[in-house]
């Protein structure tokens, strides 16, 4: 399974950028997928989830609650990741990542729950 991050960029503050994450394999729609995030100097941390399908159960981190929309095309094997009204605290490298053992409902939110992880999308938030 190989997952391939792109979309990031550098945008003002207030400003919208669209992530996706384009994963290859053949049993996608199997997948629960989530978005971290890792900003210099600190660790990588969660941003949000979805669920492999049961309705496509969401969750997000607080810091980026009502700003943030996760959703994914399983025709296109892809997750995105909607960022609106960004803030310089969002800059960061953002990462996808695939858990292939997630129940049908399952979320995953620990760094450790997940199989395989993408290369990273610099996300860059000007004042």
């Amino acid at each position: 399974v190989q997952l391939q991050a792109s979309g990031g960029g550098l945008v003002q503050a207030g400003g919208s950028l669209r992530l996706s994450c384009a994963v290859s394999g053949r049993t996608f729609s199997g997948y629960a997928m989530g978005w971290f995030r890792q900003a210099p100097g600190k660790e990588r941390e969660f941003v949000a989830a979805i669920s492999r399908s049961g309705g496509y159960i969401t969750d997000y981190a607080d810091s980026v609650k009502g700003r943030f929309t996760i959703s994914r095309d399983n025709a296109k094997k892809t997750v995105y990741l909607q960022m609106n009204s960004l803030k310089p605290e969002d800059t960061a490298v953002y990462y996808c990542a695939a858990d292939v053992t997630a129940g049908y409902y399952g979320i995953r939110y620990s760094l450790t729950e997940y199989d395989y992880w993408g290369q990273g999308t610099q996300v860059t938030v000007s004042s």
